[in-house]
């Protein structure tokens, strides 16, 4: 085993509970030092006003947290939608970027229903550049996930967005559970292909035959070799827990105090193992 590396442990604090003084005081218990924010009081980060925004970082403040990542739903919209749209969405989560001091914002690359993912591709693009050129300059970065039922939900189309858009204010989020979920094997068929453009780490897992999400190293998601190799590349940035314990919807997901914190545990257990520390 190699010497120890450290790493950042965030997660999605909403999953924990709509009061952020719960999600901090539980993430703190956890030994995490970020949280990535989706939500608080039931409000979607993006739609937050100035007064809550300041509120959740006094929140985070006194606890001692930090924001690693805005967990914004740019790009979970129709790709029919003008490409103004989700534009002046983004203006508003660069905002809770800033308030917050997160240097990540979490987003997607469309839903096609009813279109082969080829047909909308130049749409797709389009509009992802769009995004990374409203990025560029702000010192935020906009980290891709590869969820289902977006275009951006294979190796191979994400990487031709992240290359085609060719923009330093877009990169990847790496997040295993959502490939096992469209058929691939994350480290096997993915990692070496994408690893030059992942940034941030989502942690969750899934099981193949039931598409079920489940702790990380307990499912298909390959998770400690993706971790081993993250550690031998190099990799020391965020780790950020998505555990979905509970039940997942379409912005997201949820699993209450005792099941974020059996995620937490499984996937201290893969880090041990990796010989990884989280501060």
């Amino acid at each position: 085993m190699t010497n120890a590396v450290q790493w950042q442990l965030s997660g999605f604090a909403d999953e924990i509970d709509a009061d952020p003084r719960v999600q901090a005081a539980v993430m703190r218990a956890l030994g995490a030092s970020h949280v990535e924010v989706r939500g608080a009081w039931g409000v979607n980060i993006v739609d937050m006003s100035e007064e809550q925004l300041a509120e959740l970082k006094t929140v985070f403040d006194e606890a001692g947290l930090k924001t690693s990542a805005i967990a914004s739903p740019i790009g979970k919209v129709d790709i029919e939608l003008p490409v103004e749209h989700e534009v002046e969405r983004l203006g508003r989560a660069l905002r809770a970027a800033e308030v917050l001091g997160a240097p990540y914002i979490r987003l997607f690359s469309f839903f096609h229903e009813g279109k082969k993912a080829e047909d909308v591709r130049d749409a797709v693009i389009e509009r992802m550049t769009a995004l990374a050129r409203r990025a560029e300059g702000t010192g935020v970065t906009l980290v891709h996930e590869n969820e289902k039922d977006i275009f951006g939900d294979i190796p191979e189309r994400v990487l031709d967005i992240v290359e085609s858009v060719n923009s330093p204010a877009l990169k990847l989020a790496w997040d295993p559970a959502n490939f096992v979920q469209v058929g691939v094997k994350p480290f096997s068929e993915a990692y070496e292909m994408l690893r030059p453009h992942v940034v941030y780490l989502q942690v969750k897992d899934a099981e193949s035959s039931t598409k079920q999400v489940v702790p990380a190293g307990e499912g298909d998601g390959e998770v400690l070799r993706t971790v081993e190799a993250l550690r031998d590349s190099g990799f020391t940035g965020f780790a950020s827990l998505e555990p979905h314990l509970a039940y997942a919807y379409e912005t997201g997901g949820f699993s209450g105090p005792y099941a974020f914190g059996v995620a937490a545990r499984a996937f201290a257990k893969v880090l041990d193992t990796a010989g990884v520390t989280v501060g």
